[in-house]
């Protein structure tokens, strides 16, 4: 199983960053291969709640989201799971001095066989950790941005 991470300072607050993390009609300006929303069920993001959204072409698919966790200014954890892999992913919220910070972690298993663990090491890891950073250092950018509209 394959665990990747990435963590970004905001600035702002908390309410600010979650209020933008769970606005899908944002998710283009941020969420790195998001192109559609197909379906949004069971109060989303709240736990038991379920979102299934498309990648650009070139992207992830059909990605379903199951949330198992939430709290309300701390994060969400969700199964997720598109046509490579299966997994949980965990995003946290937390207070900082000066404003706060995000984190994302997805804990994941890839649905090929098991030479598929070397092409993980060497190619899949590497990518989806990169994926994770830009995301959220998009995030940042436009929770700024945000800011400034206000």
């Amino acid at each position: 199983m394959g665990r990747v991470d990435a963590t970004q300072r905001l600035g702002g607050r908390v309410a600010d960053a979650e209020a933008l993390w769970y606005d899908l009609a944002r998710w283009p300006a941020f969420v790195e291969g998001f192109e559609a929303v197909e379906s949004v069920e069971h109060g989303w993001p709240r736990e038991g709640g379920e979102l299934t959204w498309r990648s650009i072409p070139a992207g992830r698919g059909r990605v379903t989201e199951r949330v198992t966790r939430h709290e309300v200014r701390r994060g969400q954890e969700s199964q997720v799971a598109d046509d490579q892999l299966t997994g949980t992913q965990t995003v946290s919220l937390r207070p900082l001095e000066e404003g706060c910070e995000i984190k994302l972690v997805l804990d994941y298993r890839l649905k090929a066989g098991p030479l598929m663990a070397v092409v993980d090491l060497l190619f899949v890891r590497r990518a989806v950790r990169a994926s994770l950073r830009r995301t959220l250092a998009e995030f940042a950018r436009e929770l700024a941005g945000a800011g400034r509209r206000m």
